[in-house]
């Protein structure tokens, strides 16, 4: 038993050393009891040659599984860092989506503002051009009631007045100048 445990040892080097370490236990678990004992044979060299055996493969295995971590890492930590990226990248496209957004809020908020003062503005210059226009038909009414005062008052005199004499012609004339008839302050 012991001879067939050391040809598979020798002559298989690919055995990895977790297979060494199974015939191990095949070793253990196949070893004949010493009578009137729970205690088993087991050869001491056959074991300890296994043990070794495997041993010596661990520090490949090691360094496989070592690598293996590190690519893991590696690949977790390039994913990590493209992810991280794409996170940022994602945050500013959102950030100047928001920025627009606030802009885009903020001039409908000045061209709003503009648009009142505009409206405020025409308005108020409306009511000065109404205003300005009143004044201006107020002056032009007292005026005219003036007028229309002073026509009444010389038609009035017209109509109370004798019908001039032919000799009086020239004089008549400067006579109604004296009297006040062409004055046109006379109410």
């Amino acid at each position: 038993m012991t001879d067939q445990y050391l040809d598979v040892e020798e002559s298989d080097q690919d055995l990895s050393a977790e297979a060494v370490i199974g015939q191990v236990l095949e070793i253990i678990a196949g070893a004949k009891s010493m009578p009137l004992s729970s205690s088993v044979i087991v050869s001491r060299d056959d074991v300890v040659g296994l043990l070794h055996a495997a041993l010596d493969r661990l520090p490949d295995e090691l360094r496989q599984a070592r690598w293996l971590l590190r690519e893991r890492e590696e690949f977790l930590a390039e994913r990590t860092r493209e992810a991280e990226s794409l996170i940022e990248e994602v945050r500013a496209q959102a950030e100047r989506m928001v920025q627009r957004t606030e802009i885009v809020r903020q001039a409908n908020s000045v061209a709003q503002r503009i648009l009142d003062d505009a409206n405020d503005e025409a308005r108020t210059m409306r009511h000065e051009a109404e205003d300005f226009c009143d004044q201006k038909l107020a002056g032009m009414e007292i005026v005219l009631e003036r007028l229309t005062r002073t026509v009444r008052s010389g038609r009035a005199k017209l109509a109370a007045a004798p019908a001039p004499v032919e000799t009086q012609g020239a004089n008549s004339a400067a006579g109604a100048e004296e009297d006040g008839f062409f004055d046109q302050d006379v109410t």
